[in-house]
Parts: structure tokens; C-alpha cells; sequence
């Protein structure tokens, strides 16, 4: 006789257990036996089908979870806002309004994070069908928000970095703008510098001119002028010829009046005179309506914020949810408080057991732990029905978002969906897995303070992920983990690698992102490390833009005789430039902390190749022009070996450069004013060390120099060498 279960096709109990076992098992060996066993790292996987706790490992430990706090963020604002909430932008004009002309266009915000420079077109000419023809003032309402611009953590990293962007009650484009540079005729021309959106809000100081091919030397930096309403963008350098376009995105200081000019702009390019001021000022009442703008709702806006990781999506987000449901004006306490209610109250995850202090997980702000986030997750997975909102702006394994080009031929792919958390030393994964056998499960991984490159951590990340989705597979977890895994390293022939290498510089140099798609399948197969790097460093040059691009070509530029060296050779054979070392200063001139570290490591490794030590030399005075606190960040926490390599041939560049205003030295005055001692005792003694060597290159004496290592904390810079690691 047939029992009822297997009849109805209802898993056997024992099979099912014994799939976990191998599971866990699976997931065990990753762990011990990766980057992940010198890390700290909480993990926990739970079925959604029968609540079971199917694997931990330190659980409950509170670690930094990066962007997952996103997925705290999205929770709430389901919750509280709903999925249909939008966010409206309302243009007001006084009482007396008529023939079109009108003393005062009120501009009202609440907090919209998805206004662009297309949308606010689309305002103006719902503007102009209204009937307005004339303005005398625009007055910008932003105080449905506080006049706080950063959260806590912002303040932990200085600069204009547009992922730094304030918030705002008024925003546009993500409170960002974006500098385009683009090379003059002839070698010698003045390049041409514009910003998008173009509006009198920005006062541009351009001293860029264009050089050769090799060349690509510049700073961009945006600040408030001193007028004190008005964004200034400085830039400064040289672009090389017959380049195309060098682009930069820059937050703005002053979202409220960047709205403002710009609209002013795209008023007038309708035909609408604006003849008085910008400003700000509150909607007075009985205030006449024109036009309200309203956003998609807010599960389309949520797909914005997880899919891509937006901080400032999040960020918008907790200051909205401070001002709906603790009241105008919006403010992070306020929406911080909301989140904590939520998670008490619906979730069960009481106050004081985690920490939360802004919306995004940006820099060192936030602890939750893997056994909480399984929580949320399971609770959003059956909380109908905003379920489906909340999953679907989750990425999707190898489809899309943050996930885009991860777990590519696993089963994970289009089964997971999940949210990614990256930090210096924080690499983050959490969401949901529907297996092959057709169990669903959701899951957390954090990992912090690991050693090594993250690029391995981030495989060992995925190789968790596709053993829960191979669950039930004919493949199975164990051969899920060993398919995640790097091919093992087969060094070809030095006649192969020459052949190979021709291949793929000469598909670099199209630069024809077309060929993306291929060079990543190839990527992935290859087993030669040096073959490996090539088509990486071709794959970052047919498609520069994409993230992914840069972390496959880090995890596969390698200062090694293995990888490195070979290729010096088999470039040499070959009549070609050296691959690999202008695409890592390109990203680390672009200010990759981990691109800085990895030419870090090549000055140690070519510090007897007198032309090699003589390029990087140069390309590190590049960086130091164009990242400069960038520079001093990598130098404070790169090893003592790398560190001391590095400022010789930081020396003998700068030297060479002779700039008396280059920006390395500006960045070294501001970070002697940090909050955090050892940064500024660090920079202290760095400017003393290098104004000592530089004098000394230029006018050697007989004396010995000090050994080139920054001071301790707490020591005269003067007379102290700086301990490892600042």
C-alpha cells in the first residue's frame, strides 16, 4: 500500500533531511576552508516552508551589514507608507495670478528622490500648458525635511563624491552633477568642460588643455562658491586627444537652489520669462495650486533603491518616513525611530539588539546580525500583500541590479534574489533562494574584517548562495560550491600566451563593448592566470562603466612572476605595451582605494625593473593629483613593505612632476584637521616626511634620510617613524 504522502508527492522526510545534511556539510566547508575562516562572519539560512533553521554559524553576531541595511529601510516604508505611496512636488503661485504672469512660482518638495532633469521638463510644461508665461521670483519650500543634509556615517568620509549626495525636500538628479570633459582639436587646445544639467547654479573654473594620447591628468572638484548660493566645479589638467568624452558625477552642496536654477533654466528655454530671483522661502497659505508632480509609486521606487543601491534613495526614504509618521519635518532621528517601532512591533526584533543610524549602511554606522535579517526576511516573504513589492526590487541572480553579472551558470540564476552589501573589509548578502527541488529558503551572509582580496570573499559569498539554490538538484550543493569555484591555475606556454595575448589587446583596443558578453564567458574558463588578466584588462576597456568590469580586472591584475611577469615577457616578444598597468592607474586615478593598493603592490614588484619603477613613479603622481585623499587613505592601511615602496616612488614622481600647488598637499592640510587622531597624525607626519625627501631628491646630502614609514599616534612627526598601519 501506497502511504498518503508519497501518493500526494510530499517529500520524504528522510530524503529531505539527508539533502540538508549534505547542504550543510556543503556550506561548513566553504567556510572553513576559504578566505572566510580568517574573517568574522555570521550566517544563517532558514526555509520558508517550514520556518526550520536549516544552517547558522554565529548568527547572532553583530557585524556591519553594508547595504543590507537597505533592506530595513524598503521594510518600513512598505509598511508604513504602502506600496502605492508617491512622493509630490507642488508649484504654487500667489492669488493675483492672471494673464499668465505671476509674482512668485512656489516650488513645495516632499522629499521626491526620483526627480530628474527629463521629469522637471515635464513639470515645466505641464507649467506652460497652465497657462504661465512670466515669473518674477521662484521660492523653493524644502521644509517638509530638517536642514540636516547628511545622516550619521556620512560624516566618517570627506569629499564630493556624488554617493556622499545630501538629502533634500527638493532634489534633482540624485542631488548629483555630472562634468564632462572633452579634448580641443590639436594637442595644446583648451579642452571643453560642461555639466549636466547646464544652469547659471554653476560657476565653472576650467584650466584643461589637451595632450597626447598617453595623457590623462585632471581634478574635478565641486563645492559651494563663495557666494554662498552658487555651486562652484574647479577643474584643472590635461585630457588626451582623440580620447572621446572623460566624465565625473559630483554631489551638490544646495539641493533646494539646484532645483531651482535649473528649472529656472527649462522655464526659459519654454518661452517663460523668469526676470527676479532664486530663493528660498515656505509656501504661504492660501497659495493658488498650478500643477502637482507625482512620482511612480513607491514599489517602482524601491527597485531604484535595492536593485541599484542607492544611498540616497535610502536616505530620502528614512527622512519621508520620519515626516509621515512622526510628523514634519522629516528628519533621520525621526525615521530611525519609525524603522525601530516596525521591527519591534511587527517583526519582533526588540530596540537595543541591533544598532541603525541612517537608512543606507554607508561607512561604519550600523550592526545587525544574520539571524535578524532571516527575521525580516521571512516576515516581509509573508506579509501579504506587500510581499511581492518587497521581493521583486530585490536583484535577480545573474539577471540584473547589483547581481547582474554574479552566480552566471549556477542554478542560483533567476532562483535568488538577494541584496549585496560591499564596505572596505564588509561583504554582504541576504534574501531569498527558491531551490531546484522547489524548497524555498531565505538567507544572511556577513563577512567582515577579512583577509585578502574581496574578490574572494565575494566567490565564497556566491558559492554559499548556489549550494542552497542546487538543493534538490541532480548537481547537488557539494558540486554547486566546486563549480563557484576559480578554475585551478595552468600556466600555458610562453609561445601560447604570447598568441593569446595579441588576441585579446587587439580586442582592448576596439574598445567595442559588444565584446563584453564573450570576454566575460571567457574570463571565467580561462585557467592561465596571466591569459586571465589580459582578457580582463580587455573587458574593463570594452566596457569601462560597468562596476563589475573593475572587480573581475582587481581580482585578476596580479603582481606576480606567475601573472605579471609573464606577461612583461611575452609583451616584450610581442612588440606590445605592457597590459594591465594603464587600466589599474586609470582606476585608481579615478580613486578605487583597492586600485591604489594593487599599484601599490606592482611598485614593490617592479622595484628592480629600472622602466617599469620609472612608469609607476610617474602614474603614482597621477594618482596623488587626482585622488589625493584616496592616496593617503590606501597609505595609512596598506602594509608597512608596500607602504615604503610606494613613497619612494611617490618621491621620485613628484619630484619629476615639480608641482609647488598639487593637490596631494591640500589633501594632507585637511586631513591634519580630521576627528579621528590617528588620520591626523598620520598626515602630519606623511607632509614632514615627504617635504624631507622631495628637498633631498632635489639637493642630495651626505646624510642618511629617515626610513620612509609614517608616525605613530601620539609622537612628535618630527622625530618618530610612523608605526604600521598609521
Amino acid at each position: 500500500m501506497v502511504c498518503a504522502a508519497a501518493a500526494w508527492g510530499a517529500p520524504d522526510p528522510k530524503l529531505k533531511e539527508k539533502e540538508r545534511e549534505a547542504l550543510r556539510r556543503a556550506l561548513t566547508s566553504v567556510i572553513e576552508t576559504s578566505t572566510l575562516k580568517g574573517a568574522r562572519v555570521t550566517v544563517q539560512v532558514r526555509s520558508l516552508d517550514d520556518d526550520s533553521l536549516v544552517f547558522s554559524r554565529d548568527g547572532d553576531e553583530l557585524l556591519n551589514p553594508a547595504s543590507n541595511v537597505k533592506l530595513f529601510t524598503a521594510a518600513t516604508a512598505l509598511a508604513t507608507l504602502g506600496p502605492d505611496f508617491r512622493f509630490e512636488t507642488d508649484f504654487l503661485t500667489d492669488r493675483e495670478f492672471k494673464d499668465g504672469k505671476a509674482r512668485v512660482l512656489y516650488v513645495r518638495g516632499r522629499g521626491d528622490p526620483t526627480v530628474n532633469t527629463e521629469r522637471l521638463y515635464g513639470m515645466v510644461s505641464d507649467l506652460v500648458h497652465a497657462g504661465l508665461k512670466e515669473v518674477t521670483d521662484i521660492v523653493l519650500d524644502d521644509t517638509y525635511f530638517d536642514a540636516e543634509r547628511t545622516a550619521p556615517g556620512f560624516d566618517q568620509e570627506t569629499g564630493d563624491k556624488a554617493y556622499l549626495a545630501p538629502t533634500g525636500a527638493l532634489s534633482l538628479n540624485w542631488n548629483s552633477v555630472g562634468v564632462f570633459l572633452r579634448p580641443g582639436e590639436h594637442i595644446g587646445a583648451a579642452a571643453v568642460t560642461e555639466v549636466e544639467p547646464p544652469s547659471d547654479f554653476f560657476v565653472i573654473e576650467s584650466e584643461v588643455t589637451t595632450g597626447a594620447k598617453t595623457q590623462r591628468r585632471y581634478t574635478v572638484s565641486s563645492s559651494v562658491d563663495k557666494d554662498k548660493v552658487r555651486q562652484k566645479i574647479e577643474v584643472k589638467g590635461v585630457v588626451p586627444v582623440d580620447k572621446g568624452v572623460w566624465s565625473q558625477w559630483k554631489k551638490v552642496d544646495q539641493p533646494a537652489l539646484y532645483f531651482g536654477f535649473t528649472l529656472k533654466q527649462l522655464l526659459t528655454q519654454r518661452g517663460v520669462k523668469v526676470k527676479g530671483r532664486v530663493r528660498a522661502g515656505a509656501v504661504p497659505p492660501g497659495s493658488k495650486l498650478l500643477t502637482a508632480a507625482a512620482s511612480d509609486t513607491l514599489d517602482i521606487v524601491l527597485k531604484r533603491l535595492n536593485k541599484n543601491s542607492s544611498n540616497f534613495v535610502a536616505e530620502q526614504l528614512i527622512k519621508t518616513i520620519g515626516a509621515e509618521v512622526k510628523g514634519v519635518p522629516g528628519s533621520h532621528g525621526k525615521g530611525i525611530e519609525a524603522v525601530e517601532d516596525f521591527l519591534e512591533r511587527d517583526v519582533g526584533i526588540p530596540r537595543g539588539t541591533y544598532v541603525m543610524k541612517n537608512g543606507s549602511g554607508l561607512n561604519d554606522a550600523n550592526r545587525f546580525s544574520a539571524a535578524q535579517t532571516t527575521t525580516l526576511l521571512s516576515h516581509m516573504a509573508r506579509r501579504f500583500p506587500i510581499a511581492p513589492e518587497y521581493l521583486s526590487a530585490l536583484a535577480i541572480a545573474a539577471k540584473d541590479g547589483t547581481l547582474r553579472y554574479r552566480f552566471e551558470g549556477s542554478e542560483a540564476v533567476g532562483r535568488l534574489r538577494a541584496k549585496t552589501g560591499t564596505l572596505e573589509n564588509v561583504s554582504a548578502l541576504s534574501g531569498y533562494v527558491q531551490a531546484v527541488g522547489g524548497e524555498r529558503f531565505v538567507f544572511s551572509v556577513m563577512v567582515n574584517d577579512f583577509p585578502g582580496r574581496a574578490s574572494s570573499v565575494v566567490q565564497h559569498i556566491d558559492a554559499l548562495g548556489a549550494a542552497v539554490a542546487a538543493l534538490g538538484s541532480s548537481q547537488g550543493p557539494a558540486s554547486a560550491v566546486a563549480s563557484m569555484m576559480r578554475p585551478a591555475s595552468v600556466v600555458s606556454s610562453q609561445a601560447e600566451l604570447e598568441t593569446r595575448l595579441k588576441t585579446y589587446v587587439a580586442m582592448g583596443q576596439r574598445a567595442d563593448k559588444r565584446n563584453a558578453s564573450f570576454l566575460r564567458i571567457a574570463w571565467r574558463s580561462e585557467k592561465d592566470p596571466a591569459v586571465r588578466a589580459v582578457i580582463a584588462d580587455a573587458l574593463i576597456l570594452s566596457d569601462p562603466k560597468e562596476p563589475a568590469h573593475a572587480r573581475i580586472f582587481l581580482d585578476s591584475a596580479v603582481a606576480s612572476d606567475e601573472v605579471f611577469g609573464r606577461l612583461q615577457k611575452a609583451a616584450k616578444q610581442a612588440g606590445l605595451d605592457v597590459p594591465v598597468l594603464s587600466s589599474l592607474v586609470e582606476l585608481a586615478a579615478a580613486g578605487q582605494l583597492e586600485a591604489i593598493s594593487r599599484v601599490f603592490e606592482f611598485v614593490r614588484y617592479t622595484a628592480s625593473d629600472e622602466l617599469g619603477s620609472a612608469f609607476l613613479a610617474e602614474q603614482l603622481a597621477v594618482v596623488a593629483h587626482d585622488a589625493p585623499v584616496e592616496l593617503l587613505s590606501a597609505l595609512q592601511v596598506t602594509g608597512e613593505a608596500d607602504r615604503a615602496a610606494a613613497l619612494d616612488a611617490l618621491v621620485v614622481g613628484l619630484v619629476k612632476q615639480s608641482q609647488a600647488d598639487a593637490p596631494l598637499w591640500a589633501a594632507l592640510k585637511a586631513s591634519q584637521g580630521s576627528v579621528d587622531p590617528s588620520v591626523a597624525t598620520f598626515s602630519k607626519s606623511l607632509e614632514v616626511l615627504l617635504s624631507q625627501r622631495i628637498a633631498e631628491a632635489r639637493a642630495p646630502r651626505a646624510e642618511a634620510a629617515p626610513p620612509l614609514s609614517p608616525t605613530a599616534p601620539g609622537a612628535d612627526p618630527q622625530t618618530q617613524p610612523i608605526a604600521p598601519g598609521g
